[in-house]
């Protein structure tokens, strides 16, 4: 088995209460007079340890004083589910999100990094609360296809029909096979890293198998139509200035087969009032792992 990764800036976990729940902050570093806390959060199915890699190579680059702070959204990674609940809520990430904010800076903007999922969640809370933020980043959170009225009814079909269905996460025999199915699901990986996240990502149960630090819930599909109206309504209303992050082998336009265009995306993207775009060579969806450095780059200068 390779080496795990060894990580350059340590990270402190610790607990805090948001909305009955129980929220897991991974932290570098503590707050400094000036600066503006650096809040980033996770994408689907994934934890806030995942920024550690860029966080070490913005500490490479010199910018290793900063502090960040990253949650695991609820039910994800070492965050508390709600109670025996069956389905998660997209307006709830907006909630938890405000009462993190509140709770870690109550009086000052903070820069706010959102990856995948969590790219969706911070667009739509700058247009919400945009006195909040002070810069905002965007990392391949693209929105959803717009759903037509008439596919509501099938949708929420669907979603009555799994509530019905009981969902479950694999089980993996090892801490190694976690480290492969990693490298799978993202071929850049390079080992040592995959190794890392697996540790982050699952934990052992009693009978020795690795479960994913994952509520099974979330698999169920989102009743709530999306609809781009609502989405370009809302990024009119962001003042901050936006990075948007993209792969150059992210594949949008093949992804939703058609029903969801990468020129779409630019449309509903020159909405919003600020715009820098950067383009990260070699990467792919999570070019977090992929280009850490050059997101980091990105990020710095983006910051200064």
């Amino acid at each position: 088995m390779p080496h795990a990764y060894q990580p350059l800036r340590a990270t402190q976990c610790h607990q805090l209460p948001v909305r009955g729940l129980s929220y897991q902050l991974h932290q570098w570093g503590t707050p400094q007079p000036g600066v503006p806390l650096l809040v980033m959060v996770h994408g689907f199915m994934d934890v806030g340890a995942s920024f550690q890699f860029v966080v070490d190579a913005m500490a490479r680059a010199g910018d290793d004083q900063r502090c960040v702070v990253a949650p695991d959204w609820r039910g994800f990674g070492r965050s508390s589910a709600p109670a025996a609940t069956d389905a998660y809520w997209f307006a709830d990430y907006l909630g938890d999100l405000d009462a993190l904010l509140d709770a870690l800076s109550p009086d000052a903007p903070v820069d706010l990094l959102g990856h995948s999922m969590g790219g969706n969640v911070v667009m739509t809370y700058a247009g919400v609360r945009p006195q909040r933020i002070r810069r905002l980043i965007n990392l391949e959170g693209f929105g959803l296809p717009d759903l037509p009225a008439a596919d509501a009814p099938a949708r929420l079909a669907t979603w009555l029909d799994e509530l019905k269905t009981p969902q479950r996460l694999k089980p993996y025999a090892s801490l190694a096979d976690v480290a492969q199915r990693l490298q799978q699901n993202n071929p850049r990986l390079p080992a040592d890293k995959a190794l890392w996240l697996a540790g982050q990502w699952s934990a052992p149960d009693a009978d020795g198998q690795w479960r994913l630090l994952a509520d099974a819930a979330h698999k169920r599909i989102n009743p709530v139509p999306y609809r781009a109206a609502d989405a370009i309504a809302t990024w009119q209303r962001i003042t901050a200035p936006l990075l948007w992050v993209q792969g150059q082998r992210s594949r949008l336009d093949s992804h939703w087969g058609g029903r969801y265009s990468m020129a779409e995306f630019q449309q509903r993207l020159a909405h919003v009032p600020s715009v820098r775009q950067v383009l990260l060579a070699d990467a792919g969806h999570m070019l977090h792992h992929d280009q850490p450095e050059a997101l980091a780059a990105a990020l710095s200068d983006f910051l200064a």
